[in-house]
């Protein structure tokens, strides 16, 4: 069980990873369950001021990553890209540090202009929402901008001189046949990404998807017909050299996304915006998520917490088993009980693991690294609900 705590947050340490939530989209996708909103009617510029005050209290010197998300951060205009990107600078001098400089993008927001702005202002990854590269399916999803959008702004990323580019796809979508799925891929394949994430459709609560597929207006795959896009994209990314350095992730040697690879190693992060979390030391809090609500919240009292946990010793450690499974690398029962700062006993946590081996659910490798075994890795899910039911956790933020 987790323990509220009613202790001040201490201060992100420095070189913390550091995560930034901008909440504007053009339009809401339906499949999403981020808070995001659209941006007309809002004031975006009161939302930078409002984060880079949060920063003043709460963002860590150094970062070693910078990542932007939402929302769609490349709906900023280039001026408002470089108050937060300066304003940031100013506060945490991660232009200094971050060896890793991240934003998400949609296509229909970024051209060759914004993305040679934000190359200027010291971005090195972009992060572009292809989805999908049928028409049907993107107006499915709630997209707002066509197939050859998706191109032209791969294009334009490369012209402004980005040279680490993530594609976002997803497939198992409702009616999708594997070959078009494959089609598709091929297509992203020859752009050359140097990183690609494809994830398979989830319906997620308190989505429009989630409410279609309660309705019956929506029908997921069968579990065989999903499993067999997760072999093929897997088969087919690791003969382009994108290798499968976690369940949904692929790159080339040398391109994984250091800020993720933080979160799946269960490290410590500083998150700024509504509705971002962090983790600092064995505390954990979120933001509010209202626009309104965290804007007034920096006004009135220079903070927006709406949740803290701290989680105890045993749900941290059922949390580092399933996260450190879902890399390639795997981990060692070591490992987890450093990263999760566990000193009492953790027998149970070996024994799943050897009751998941049996099951062929894991297979355990040089230097007593546990992974996901080829039968384990599409039950992924299946393996973390294991661990997490070990110890569950709850809380409450201190007043």
């Amino acid at each position: 069980m987790s323990t509220t705590s009613s202790q001040p947050f201490p201060r992100p340490r420095e070189g913390t990873p550091l995560y930034v939530h901008l909440p504007f989209c053009a339009a809401k996708c339906h499949y999403c369950d981020f808070f995001s909103v659209p941006a007309e009617g809002h004031d975006r510029g009161a939302m930078i001021e409002a984060i880079l005050r949060e920063a003043d209290h709460w963002a860590p010197r150094s970062p070693r990553t910078l990542f932007l998300g939402g929302g769609t951060p490349s709906l900023l205009s280039a001026e408002e890209l470089k108050r937060l990107l300066d304003g940031l600078d100013e506060r945490t001098g991660w232009r200094s540090s971050a060896l890793e400089r991240t934003a998400e993008c949609n296509p229909e927001s970024l051209d060759e202009a914004k993305a040679a702005a934000l190359v200027e202002l010291g971005i090195t990854r972009l992060s572009i929402g292809f989805q999908s590269l049928d028409p049907d399916t993107l107006r499915l999803f709630g997209r707002v901008h066509e197939v050859e959008t998706s191109f032209a702004a791969f294009d334009a990323a490369r012209r402004a001189g980005v040279r680490a580019l993530n594609v976002d796809l997803i497939y198992a979508v409702p009616n999708q046949r594997l070959e078009d799925w494959l089609r598709d891929l091929e297509r992203v394949l020859a752009l050359q990404p140097e990183h690609l994430s494809a994830y398979n459709l989830t319906f997620e609560e308190e989505t429009l998807f989630r409410k279609w597929l309660e309705e019956g207006r929506l029908e997921r795959l069968p579990e065989e017909r999903e499993l067999s896009f997760f072999q093929a994209t897997r088969e087919r990314l690791s003969q382009a050299r994108l290798d499968a350095y976690e369940i949904s992730n692929f790159s080339l040697n040398g391109y994984q996304c250091q800020h993720n690879l933080n979160y799946w190693h269960n490290g410590e992060y500083a998150g700024l915006g509504p509705s971002a979390v962090s983790k600092v030391g064995q505390q954990r809090r979120g933001n509010h998520k209202g626009i309104q609500g965290y804007t007034r919240r920096m006004e009135e009292q220079a903070q927006a917490c709406a949740w803290s946990e701290e989680p105890s010793s045993r749900a941290r450690l059922a949390e580092t088993w399933w996260l450190g499974l879902r890399l390639s690398e795997g981990l060692s029962a070591r490992e987890a009980r450093e990263r999760a700062g566990h000193a009492g006993p953790d027998e149970d946590f070996a024994r799943l693991a050897l009751q998941l081996q049996q099951q062929g659910l894991l297979e355990l490798g040089g230097e007593e690294r546990w992974r996901l075994s080829a039968a384990g890795l599409p039950l992924a899910d299946y393996v973390a609900r294991q661990f997490l039911a070990l110890s569950q956790r709850v809380g409450s933020c201190p007043s």
